[in-house]
């Protein structure tokens, strides 16, 4: 018996990408949904996540384009994600590299960033905010100690709501991987909005291979500022995105069929659903993917195959409640 390995890589920056897709057998049939979900399992970039891809793409397009000069420190303000992603870019490329996060978002991102070889500098919360919970105005104190940074250091920012190269990424990588992992099969795909880079970047691409596709921002339910609702409570527990932020750079609002809403309590009964059925160990924003991905199967979109991303791993999770310790 003859085995065959893969090739073999060079640089942990080869590893970016390329993920699998999972079709959600169980759960389709276990709660007798009409149609399919296929889950594209970010998680298992080098990262963690599916920053990683943003990171390196950001890093090369400044790089190549003498916008980062060898040697010099980048910044990015992170709830995490990008973060890790960019303490593994850099490292590879040979850029020291400076986190700044929100004492809101979990300590195993700010663990795991430092154990990559970043310097994480975290930044304490707008008085009344929620530990555990990221809200608009922890963001701008975030964003603000960044801005200092980068001057103080003469650092170039990596900024991700700003930069086309976190779109393009998505564009260039993980919307073909889907289209052609899919078979071509897809007609839904809807994204929790973050920064927007993923969803215009992975919306544009299959909106250029097939118009039909229907393309879904999902929010928290109670921080829907993207569908125009009223501002309920800007410290909800999906971490990675819905800060309340109307203007979303990369955001092509052309793309958006419709806009989704999810609770706390649907995103983590999702993504309990997903690890416990599935197999699929993910965070907050993969379990309100799902949430929104079954109301769709049961309302407008019977029938449809309905993919989404799995964005980060459940291991980044572990000191909330999203996956409770129970008596052994």
């Amino acid at each position: 018996m003859t085995l065959r390995f893969s090739t073999l890589h060079h640089s942990i920056t080869d590893l970016i990408g390329k993920t699998p897709l999972l079709e959600l057998h169980n759960i389709a049939r276990l709660h007798n949904l009409r149609g399919r979900l296929l889950a594209k399992l970010e998680y298992l970039n080098p990262g963690l996540s599916k920053k990683d891809r943003i990171a390196l793409q950001m890093v090369k397009y400044a790089k190549e384009n003498r916008l980062l000069h060898n040697g010099q420190t980048v910044v990015e303000l992170t709830s995490g994600n990008t973060g890790t992603g960019l303490a593994i870019v850099c490292k590879a490329m040979g850029h020291p590299f400076v986190a700044v996060m929100s004492r809101g978002n979990t300590i195993e991102r700010a663990r795991m960033m430092q154990a990559l070889g970043a310097e994480v500098i975290l930044v304490d919360q707008a008085p009344g905010s929620t530990p555990g919970q990221v809200s608009g105005q922890d963001l701008d104190l975030v964003e603000l100690r960044a801005r200092q940074l980068v001057a103080e250091r003469h650092a170039f920012r990596a900024d991700q709501f700003e930069m086309q190269a976190n779109a393009l990424a998505h564009e260039r990588t993980t919307a073909p991987e889907l289209w052609e992992q899919s078979a071509h099969t897809i007609d839904v795909f809807l994204d929790f909005a973050g920064t927007a880079g993923s969803f215009t970047g992975i919306a544009k691409f299959l909106k250029q291979v097939n118009p039909k596709i229907r393309c879904y921002l999902v929010e928290p339910a109670s921080a829907a500022v993207l569908a125009g609702k009223p501002i309920t409570d800007g410290n909800h527990k999906i971490q990675g995105g819905g800060y309340s932020r109307k203007n979303l750079t990369l955001l092509d609002p052309t793309l958006v069929t419709g806009y989704l809403q999810v609770s706390n309590d649907e995103a983590i009964h999702g993504a309990r659903m997903l690890a416990a059925e599935e197999g699929v160990f993910a965070g907050f924003s993969s379990g309100a993917h799902l949430a929104a991905a079954m109301a769709l199967l049961q309302s407008h979109e019977p029938g449809a195959t309905i993919a989404f991303l799995a964005c980060d791993s459940g291991l980044k999770y572990l000191s909330t409640d999203l996956f409770p310790m129970t008596s052994i």
